[in-house]
């Protein structure tokens, strides 16, 4: 199916629920979700954006901008993320965890505002990846709009594109906890630490990295390009992580991969 058949489908599944809250972080998937519901619903959609630790602050400033140059409704809401013991202890089912909470608090303000529906951005491309959240969304009764139209990543980018929406090919993202190896604590130092190690590559122009917590070392993963500025740049970068806090830097040779955390997952799903 084309993508414009896609979107067609979409915004079909979209008019068919009438009312809808859009769970909003700012990034493509979202922000697409968003502008569509918007397109679709008027003021019958609206977007909630919940903030935690877990979320860093250019992000929520990001988000804002976006809502507000395209004319959403956006409301930032406080999410207790950090009072879950189970979150916090950080088991290989977090995101199970964290998704849990945000979708009871977006239910609740749904139904505040007489929304029938919440939805976020998940897609197809996302249910070939080990992703607890989108299970603790199913739970919860959240739909997934794009999943329900056999829309990918891919296809929201380009549909983004065609949409000239100034986002659509903002780099992924996703909340610092991921960061964290699973089974060590989240703590808001550890939190901290890496938004403050991101947001330094990202004033050296590193437009896509992730700072894995791995204890006293950060393990820099960067595109190509990135690497290649971080490598260039070494001793700063070194000078700057320690100042943050951390004792040893490294350069992942990998290079970034959305998700490297779950590699251990597949290794043991391998029997490896």
């Amino acid at each position: 199916m084309r993508e414009i058949d896609k979107e067609a489908l979409v915004k079909k599944k979209i008019a068919e629920r009438g009312s809808m809250l859009v769970a909003f972080s700012g990034g493509v998937d979202s922000g697409l979700l968003a502008h569509l519901a918007h397109e679709v619903l008027g003021d019958r959609s609206r977007c909630v954006l919940l903030d935690s630790p877990v979320v860093p602050r250019k992000a929520v400033f990001e988000a804002q901008e976006i809502a507000d140059a395209l004319g959403l409704s956006l409301e930032i809401l406080p999410a207790p993320h950090m009072a879950s013991a189970e979150f916090r202890k950080n088991p290989k089912d977090r995101c199970y965890y964290c998704k849990k909470i945000s979708a009871r608090i977006l239910k609740k303000r749904a139904e505040d505002l007489g929304l029938a529906w919440v939805a976020d951005g998940a897609n197809v491309s996302d249910t070939g990846e080990h992703r607890p959240g989108i299970r603790a969304g199913d739970e919860e009764g959240v739909l997934h709009p794009f999943i329900e139209a056999g829309i990918t990543k891919e296809d929201i980018r380009t549909i983004a594109k065609r949409h000239r929406l100034p986002f659509w090919d903002k780099p992924s993202a996703a909340c610092l906890s991921s960061r964290i190896p699973y089974g060590e604590e989240i703590t808001e130092e550890k939190l901290a630490m890496t938004e403050a190690a991101e947001g330094y590559l990202s004033t050296l122009g590193v437009r896509q990295a992730r700072v894995r917590h791995h204890g006293a070392t950060a393990r820099i993963e960067a595109d190509g390009d990135g690497m290649t500025m971080v490598f260039a740049r070494k001793d700063e970068v070194v000078s700057a992580l320690r100042a943050i806090g951390f004792t040893y830097v490294t350069l992942d040779l990998a290079g970034y991969r959305s998700g490297s955390m779950d590699e251990t997952i597949q290794k043991d799903h391998n029997g490896a």
